[in-house]
């Protein structure tokens, strides 16, 4: 699990990140960056129900999204807020197409 102190949880959090950030795309997923005046990066993840209509897919989506930046976590710069935005065709990635994917999408936006 993403450590807590790496996890965006307000509303509020997310909208900054929507309104300031500049996005990038990759494949699958979009990805939402923002700086914050922190010394840690923080992570928040959206997949809507036009992915799937089921709760229990969401969230599996939403783990496989979790661990892959908890494994580039060490890696990735400090001081921004991010935003993983789950395009259509997500529910259908295994967990190695997901992690390639997120590491290639942080490699877009230079947090690597």
């Amino acid at each position: 699990m993403l450590p807590k102190i790496n996890r965006l949880k307000k509303r509020s959090d997310f909208d900054g990140v929507f309104k300031k950030g500049k996005g990038v795309k990759e494949d699958f997923l979009f990805l939402k960056l923002a700086e914050n005046n922190l010394g840690v990066s923080r992570f928040g993840f959206v997949v809507s129900r036009k992915i799937s209509t089921k709760a229990t897919a969401r969230n599996k989506i939403k783990k496989r999204l979790k661990e892959a930046v908890k494994a580039l976590l060490p890696e990735t710069k400090k001081g921004f807020d991010g935003v993983l935005v789950a395009q259509k065709n997500s529910g259908n990635k295994g967990y190695k197409e997901t992690e390639r994917a997120v590491a290639s999408l942080f490699k877009k936006a230079k947090m690597i």
